[in-house]
């Protein structure tokens, strides 16, 4: 199955199918919740939006990663959590109603922020000479046509025909988890060659990323005396990024400017 397939259709099709089952879970009383503890929202959505793209991009200048790795940990960087963060929350025993509007209004907010951290750290990694800069208006269409449009028909089907969102809630999990394991597949079988490489090129960086994001999001947590379980869903929030919207995001972007020639060719 050739790259460019999967990660243009496969690869979205996926994502759309996973934000609708985020949508179909959804309802507006998870976006109302903001009024209701604004201090966990806005601490939560701080260290996700703002800590989380510092971490990264000091982490990415500081580890000697090539400059096309660099920018693709300040990709994931700058993604919101998604489906399985909310799942982690739940297993951890912390506050899955605060984990699910962090990722829903997170979910929002990335839209317009994703473009302008891929356009900062592109000039910055891949040098201020580069010639590629991702048009803001058309990359937040993009975005909004694989996130906000599949998780909206779901939270329609969940107000206006709550029996028929309940059943499809699983078979739509399963729908995407196919399509994402067949992504998956198909990309290691193609880079089989060069996965170990990867992995000792990046596998440490996005550790540290991972670690130092979720020891900083539970300290910030503990220091405004938020609670365990509220301190526990910003901690996972933080440290689990929507990996699919990242793939899917520097897999189009690889593809269309090449500046990732050894994936795509």
């Amino acid at each position: 199955m050739e790259a460019n397939f999967l990660t243009t259709v496969f690869l979205p099709l996926a994502l759309f199918i996973i934000m609708l089952g985020m949508g179909l879970s959804l309802t507006l009383e998870d976006f109302q919740r903001v009024v209701i503890y604004p201090q966990a929202v806005v601490i939560g959505l701080v260290a996700q939006l703002i800590m989380l793209p510092i971490v990264g991009f000091g982490i990415a200048s500081v580890f000697p990663l090539e400059p096309q790795l660099a920018v693709g940990v300040m990709i994931l960087a700058a993604c919101p959590g998604g489906a399985t963060s909310n799942m982690m929350t739940f297993l951890a025993g912390g506050d899955v109603a605060l984990s699910v509007t962090l990722t829903a209004i997170s979910s929002l907010i990335t839209v317009f922020t994703i473009p302008l951290v891929v356009n900062f750290s592109m000039q910055t990694f891949l040098g201020s000479g580069t010639t590629l800069q991702l048009p803001f208006l058309n990359t937040v269409l993009q975005i909004a046509v694989i996130t906000l449009i599949p998780v909206s028909i779901g939270m329609i089907a969940k107000r206006y025909a709550p029996g028929m969102a309940d059943k499809a809630d699983k078979p739509v999990k399963w729908l995407s988890l196919f399509f994402l394991a067949v992504v998956i597949t198909g990309v290691l079988l193609r880079e089989r060659e060069n996965f170990i490489d990867y992995v000792m090129n990046v596998g440490l960086v996005t550790l540290v990323l991972n670690l130092v994001t979720m020891a900083l999001g539970f300290a910030i947590a503990t220091l405004t005396q938020l609670g365990e379980k509220r301190a526990t869903a910003i901690t996972v929030e933080v440290g689990i990024q929507n990996g699919t919207l990242a793939i899917c995001f520097a897999a189009a972007l690889r593809y269309r400017d090449r500046i990732f020639p050894d994936i795509t060719e």
